[in-house]
């Protein structure tokens, strides 16, 4: 079985210790962002982003990402996952010994000159050369940044993204996909005609996943959009922390305890003790310099029997 095969309905995969912490001015010491992570895996979050191989000097709080990972190793059936933006800092979290890396580049040229000073084909070439050098078996994701809107040119014709596809999907086919709404600024309609295009045009490609913004309060509703085209794996943030520091405008990703909720709800299994991930969510939207959103967890402070309905 691949480390990718869901063991529920939907994978909810947590962000908040890269995405949701990066933002946060006031450096969160190494200790409590392992504890973090604990926490959330207890609270039944397998997949976890707990952090990036990026420049210290670009993303402060990031800084301390080796030493992150050598912590939370060997936690249970913890699968720590690590974003890296270039060919070399893949190579770093490999020799750092992570299980699982997230490659992203953006569709947006605009955004990617931003990110990491290159063009899409640029990093495109990059992302070919580090896939094939991933060894067998260890887990790798592409995520493609604005898939949906670009922040400083608005929003990204899907035509640019299949072209992107048609070039790196082969380079890895059994590479995780994921679609990012960087933004927030996607509505379902466009979620939901992009990636069922994509799904149906790579047909071959097993994994599919989504990560979105809540920036204009569309995050549930996107979800679930590309929920219905077939989507069963979705980044979110406990306490809805994060916001991309190359991305004006851009705030916290959706909140990891609403997702569970509304997907619970639906009777659609997460693996997720709600209640946990509710008290692992107020003590991150505590944070101090932390931007918090959703709406579940204040919700279910005073009607806490409603955690597993």
């Amino acid at each position: 079985m691949s480390p990718l095969d869901r063991r529920t309905d939907v994978e909810i995969v947590e962000v908040a210790p890269r995405d949701g912490f990066q933002p946060i001015g006031p450096f969160i010491e190494t200790a409590t962002k392992i504890d973090f992570v604990r926490r959330l895996h207890a609270a039944g979050l397998r997949r976890i982003e707990i952090g990036s191989f990026v420049s210290a000097s670009a993303v402060p709080q990031m800084a301390d990402t080796p030493a992150v990972l050598h912590g939370v190793r060997g936690e249970g059936t913890l699968l720590p996952q690590l974003l890296v933006p270039t060919e070399r800092r893949g190579h770093d979290a490999l020799a750092a010994g992570a299980p699982m890396v997230a490659y992203v580049l953006s569709v947006s040229a605009a955004h990617n000159r931003n990110n990491v000073r290159r063009t899409p084909t640029e990093s495109a070439a990059d992302y070919e050369r580090f896939a094939s050098s991933v060894p067998a078996g260890t887990p790798l994701r592409l995520s493609l940044a604005t898939t949906f809107d670009c922040p400083f040119d608005g929003r990204v014709e899907a035509a640019d993204v299949m072209t992107l596809l048609e070039r790196l999907v082969p380079a890895r086919p059994d590479a995780e996909i994921c679609l990012c709404d960087t933004t927030g600024r996607a509505v379902p309609d466009q979620v939901r005609r992009v990636f069922g295009e994509a799904m149906a045009r790579f047909a071959d490609v097993r994994y599919w996943a989504m990560h979105g913004h809540d920036t204009y309060g569309l995050g549930l509703a996107n979800i679930f959009a590309a929920y219905e085209e077939g989507v069963r794996v979705f980044d979110a943030a406990a306490g809805g922390l994060g916001g991309c520091p190359f991305a004006p405008g851009a705030t916290g990703n959706t909140a990891s305890e609403d997702v569970a909720w509304m997907f619970e709800r639906m009777g659609v299994s997460t693996g997720i003790d709600i209640e946990a991930l509710r008290t692992v969510a107020e003590d991150a939207a505590r944070l101090p310099g932390a931007q918090a959103g959703g709406r579940v967890r204040d919700a279910l402070r005073s009607r806490p029997e409603l955690c597993g309905s």
